[in-house]
């Protein structure tokens, strides 16, 4: 097993995601470190604080200069934080050192890689926000297709009363709704610029601080938190706390859909189901067993991710490297299995047949709860209860019908089974117009 699935060639159709790996690259960091950089200067030149000349050149030569990561590997391992080896080599690769000397002015390390990240995370949450939306298209379709479908509804594993199917589907998305629903306050904590210096007071730039920090965000299309932010990892704990819940919100689909799929209920197919190498007759749920694996990793990345709020001090290294240990592999895990549940849920089937096995075949115990308020009708609910658990027991041991058992007992009061789904339908169909209404909804454009 490689040591990065998502990077393997033999797993990373499995559990990689091209789509946000490609955020997560040296590549990807090192441009978005430049931008930082060229923003940055491009800001100090319109206040004076460095040359407008310098700046000019920063600004466009940092959309122009190509760096090798490999070429930044020695000194990071020994600075800790690869910016000092990106602005060596991109003094080299510019020339102009009387220009170049006012590269990274008052600027610290962090305030590159911290604004650089928020950049790349802004693109991400749009990833998200597309397969979100797209997911709750698809779980509306079924929903609404399927309201009226009837099925067993399960707790504890066992058969309790009558649902539907649209209903059933509505469970899965309602929860989607409400973390789509989130991603605004999200972005909002997230999507800040990082400028604060050295030890957090931008003393560097002196009063023009404050509106160098203030143009960046503008240039960047990132928010101005207004102060110093170094220690405050506030945006990165709840980007943790919504990865691990939508996880488990996709997770628990997973689960699901495995249980739904297992011989002996068989209630849904799905297509493309996974083989096995000796059992010609396996159709292995594979995809939601990545989404119930992935589920459980990120939530447990999450956990993780959230200690490194504790920010020792002005600025705290090791909380920090622990964020790039965490953040990338959550950031993956996430996207993967948001891709994992729309294409799985695309192709998924319910099979009638197999959902009406439970409430039409055997001595009907499913209805158990529609007699004992039949009977309640007719008698203390206490007692009901009590006579129809005696009738429930009895079928279980003889294998009579519940109804039959009824027409023993009570034949003066009249009842016969009939699947009572409640207000199932009407979830379905609630849910459905829900959905589509936030599939018409759209978050903050992409910006530079």
């Amino acid at each position: 097993m490689p040591a990065s699935p998502a990077d393997s060639a033999i797993y990373r159709s499995l559990f990689g995601d091209g789509q946000a790996a490609a955020l997560f690259t040296d590549s990807a960091e090192i441009r978005a470190m430049l931008l930082v950089e060229g923003a940055l200067a491009g800001v100090q030149g319109t206040l004076g604080l460095i040359p407008a000349e310098a700046a000019a050149f920063i600004d466009r030569m940092s959309q122009e200069v190509q760096i090798d990561p490999a070429a930044l590997g020695p000194e990071t391992s020994r600075n800790g934080v690869p910016v000092p080896a990106l602005l060596a080599a991109f003094r080299k690769t510019a020339g102009a050192p009387g220009l170049m000397q006012y590269l990274h002015w008052g600027a610290t390390s962090q305030d590159i890689i911290d604004t650089a990240l928020a950049l790349r995370l802004r693109r991400l949450l749009l990833v998200w926000e597309d397969r979100l939306t797209a997911l709750l298209s698809q779980l509306a379709d079924l929903a609404e297709t399927h309201a009226d479908l009837p099925m067993a509804a399960r707790t504890y594993g066992q058969h309790a009363t009558p649902t539907t199917f649209g209903a059933v589907v509505a469970g899965w998305g309602w929860p989607l709704i409400g973390w789509r629903d989130d991603l605004p306050a999200l972005r909002t904590a997230l999507l800040q610029v990082s400028l604060s210096g050295a030890a957090g007071t931008l003393s560097a730039m002196g009063e023009q601080g404050p509106a160098v920090r203030a143009g960046l965000a503008q240039a960047l299309g990132l928010a101005d938190p207004g102060h110093s932010r170094h220690s405050d990892r506030s945006g990165v704990a709840r980007l943790a706390g919504f990865a691990a819940g939508l996880s488990g919100s996709l997770g628990k689909l997973g689960e699901d859909l495995i249980l739904l799929t297992q011989s002996g209920i068989a209630e849904v197919r799905l297509s493309g189901a996974g083989g096995s190498s000796t059992m010609p007759q396996k159709e292995n749920p594979v995809a939601p067993s990545a989404m119930v694996a992935l589920s459980r990793q990120g939530i447990g990345l999450a956990g993780t991710l959230q200690g490194t709020a504790l920010h020792r001090q002005q600025r705290d290294g090791a909380a920090w490297f622990t964020e790039w240990l965490t953040l990338p592999q959550l950031c993956l895990s996430t996207s993967r299995l948001l891709s994992l549940a729309l294409e799985t849920v695309t192709t998924l089937q319910p099979d009638p047949a197999g959902m009406a096995r439970p409430l039409t075949e055997g001595p009907g115990l499913i209805n158990a709860e529609a007699l004992a308020f039949t009977l309640a009708r007719h008698m203390p609910r206490p007692e009901a209860q009590a006579a129809v658990a005696r009738m429930c027991r009895t079928a279980q041991a003889t294998g009579q019908s519940l109804a039959s058992l009824m027409a023993d007992a009570f034949p003066d009061i009249p009842w016969s089974p009939a699947a009572s789904t409640g207000t199932g339908p009407e979830e379905a169909r609630a849910f459905a117009a829900r959905a589509r209404g936030v599939a018409g909804e759209r978050g903050s454009p992409e910006m530079p």
